[in-house]
């Protein structure tokens, strides 16, 4: 039987299958395997799917889609592979230039038999659809709404296997004033330092222009040189005529999958990346220790069609927040890179990234 709680400002509805909580502003609900925040002043919906990676897949501002998603379906996203949406990659974000990684000065080489870490230049982990997320809070309150959830890495032997250094993850998406905030944290419950490598893939469209049309803003300083795998080679760049003025830079003069750090960051510490079309912009804001950003948007051309997936529409740019560069594990241990994290042990690592649109 359902039953009614009223609280202060709010209404707390607990149906069997659909329990939802609704301020004036701000309401967060779940509906079987999707959970979707809403902002009713700003006219922002975000889809959250727990089971299959923590994924948003769906951010809409007054009906129009800021997230790319191509699928027409969460059964067909899930039954096929390819990124979408705003991933988790963990744990580790990327490439790696070997099927091992390096840590406190040791290395650790893949099960490759496991089945979940694939190729000779592994890539974006393997929790992108895990489905052992659960939900610990769903919650709407007068300033906002959000979705917490937990995956308890160390519990699973075979994902122990490939990155033996037990630890949780959680995540909050939180909706105020029409802007998404994803933060992550990391506790490491082991007695050796952690490595922290991660980072997000979010897929970002705007749908008054197509990507000819769009310009970009690229708040970095450093360019990554490399290899024709997109590994860095260690080498950087300075940018200086490429975004030399990033508000006018055409996105249609690039081919993108880029790696740069030294981050600008504004006066709140945050680096603010953005496109913008005729009037619809949508910026990317990484928190401090995001210290590094992947943009990927290819080509028009030069996207391949798979078996199994849908064609990719050339309009979607990804401002990808990464922990550190590419490959840091194994560029740090060969003295390419210095600045890897780690967390202490008992310690935990915590930072956010925001998406924040306009003029839609």
């Amino acid at each position: 039987m359902a039953r009614k709680l009223y609280l202060p400002g709010a209404i707390l509805i607990a149906f069997s299958a659909i329990p939802v909580l609704v301020h004036a502003q701000y309401k967060a609900e779940r509906n079987g395997q999707v959970v979707t925040l809403t902002d009713e002043h700003h006219q922002t919906i975000v889809s959250i799917a727990p089971a299959i990676g923590d994924i948003v897949f769906s951010m809409k501002v007054k009906g129009q889609d800021v997230i790319y998603f191509p699928y027409p379906s969460l059964d067909a996203f899930k039954d096929h592979a390819g990124l979408a949406g705003v991933p988790l990659l963990a744990p580790w974000a990327n490439r790696l230039d070997q099927q091992a990684f390096y840590a406190n000065g040791k290395k650790y080489i893949f099960n490759m038999t496991l089945g979940n870490v694939r190729g000779a230049i592994p890539i974006h982990g393997f929790l992108t659809r895990a489905s052992e997320w659960q939900i610990e809070e769903l919650k709407a309150d007068d300033q906002s709404a959000w979705l917490t959830s937990r995956l308890e890495f160390y519990r699973h032997p075979d994902w122990m296997a490939q990155f033996p250094f037990a630890h949780t993850i959680e995540m909050t998406q939180r909706l105020h004033d029409g802007v998404l905030e994803v933060r992550i944290r990391l506790d490491n419950l082991t007695t050796d330092p952690m490595p922290v490598a991660i980072g997000f893939h979010p897929f970002l469209q705007l749908t008054d222009s197509t990507r000819a049309d769009w310009t970009i803003h690229v708040s970095a300083r450093t360019h990554y040189l490399l290899q024709p795998d997109k590994i860095p080679t260690g080498a950087t760049e300075p940018i200086t005529n490429e975004f030399k003025d990033p508000d006018a830079s055409p996105l249609s003069q690039y081919n993108l999958d880029d790696v740069f750090g030294d981050l600008i960051r504004n006066s709140q510490g945050r680096a603010v990346f953005s496109v913008t079309g005729k009037h619809q912009k949508i910026s990317i804001e990484f928190g401090p220790k995001f210290q590094a950003a992947v943009l990927y948007s290819p080509n028009p051309e030069t996207i391949p069609l798979r078996p199994g997936r849908p064609p990719q529409n050339p309009n979607f740019i990804c401002f990808e927040p990464m922990a550190s560069i590419t490959d840091v594990m194994n560029l740090e241990f060969e003295g390419k890179f210095h600045g890897l994290q780690y967390i202490a042990p008992g310690s935990s690592w915590k930072e956010s990234f925001w998406i924040v649109p306009s003029g839609f």
